[in-house]
């Protein structure tokens, strides 16, 4: 998810009564539910930082090691602040909340199409639910009303953790339903598939960002690929049209071992390769256009979501 939607999760737990064990509460629990992506550092990497992103520093080894640090640093920085913070700061009550909110994190992540890596470096196997937009603005509102609601119960006296809890209910009863959704879709599309004689190896009920009740339908066999739409109330609609994967084109093969491109094939779940504006490009399907929408596509010069094959790029 987007850091946003971290930095308000991190504050509700807070609110929800969390910040009342220890002084540095909430600061403690806002930095550790970012802490993890650390890895955007990465990004400067342009294509390459796929195969980083959402990786180590969101495995198991991390979500010890993240915790313990961050409360080091802010045993460090009150002992240097001279317990300014008013509320003692303890150090077990610290930890936990540093341990809760560093876990959220990967929590969150694993709930959209982009996808986790929840045992690296033990497995380099991505984890994805496919159940909520990357940036959900029904989880941003939720998060604002509840975290303000219950910070102004809070300054005239009154019971702030209710509201606290009340939206971390509705959140968690939102995600459960957006989880069912996304099962039934994929569900129905197989079953549609199966009925044209497609075996498909992978459906994608791909999150839209503002109606959360309908997926764009991502779907892939051994050699060919297409997309559709699902809606709560219409059902599944998918064109006859597919296309080829091409993932034996001969410039997908003749580029492999290249550091761009193999991070690329690393991260992607639904890699394909295709023709655009004379190049021969490699792309994923979650991060594309309709197919209905493809022809005639600009590639710009640097998409991280798009590796240019032939012509190959300037400096390769």
């Amino acid at each position: 998810m987007d850091n946003l939607t971290h930095s308000l999760a991190g504050a509700l737990l807070g609110q929800m009564g969390l910040k009342r064990l220890t002084g540095r509460a909430m600061a403690t629990l806002i930095i550790a539910a970012n802490i993890p992506d650390l890895d955007a550092i990465a990004s400067v990497l342009g294509t390459e930082s796929l195969a980083i992103r959402r990786g180590i520093t969101h495995g198991p080894p991390a979500m010890l090691i993240l915790p313990l640090l961050l409360t080091g640093a802010v045993l460090a920085w009150e002992k240097w602040r001279r317990n300014k913070a008013g509320q003692p700061v303890r150090f077990w009550p610290l930890l936990l909340l540093a341990c809760l909110g560093t876990w959220s994190h990967p929590a969150l992540d694993w709930l959209n199409s982009y996808g986790v890596r929840l045992l690296e470096p033990f497995s380099h196997r991505w984890f994805a639910g496919d159940t909520l937009f990357i940036v959900d603005v029904w989880i941003w509102a939720a998060l604002i009303v509840s975290f303000l609601w219950s910070r102004r119960r809070e300054k005239r006296g009154g019971d702030w953790q209710r509201p606290a809890w009340i939206g971390f209910a509705a959140i968690g009863a939102y995600i459960l339903a957006n989880g069912l959704i996304t099962g039934r879709a994929e569900a129905h599309t197989h079953a549609v598939l199966e009925q044209r004689g497609h075996r498909a190896e992978l459906v994608v009920a791909n999150p839209l960002p503002f109606t959360f009740w309908n997926r764009r339908m991502l779907w892939r066999d051994a050699e060919v690929h297409g997309d559709g739409d699902y809606g709560l109330l219409t059902g599944v609609r998918l064109p006859d049209a597919s296309c080829p994967n091409r993932l034996d084109d001969p410039a997908l093969t003749a580029a492999r071992g290249r550091s761009d491109v193999e991070a690329f094939l690393f991260w992607s779940r639904m890699p394909y390769v295709v023709e655009e504006n004379g190049r021969t490009v490699l792309k994923d399907q979650r991060f594309s256009s309709s197919l209905r929408q493809s022809a005639g596509r600009t590639v710009g010069e640097y998409d991280p979501f798009t590796v240019v094959l032939s012509p190959e790029p300037s400096g390769q």
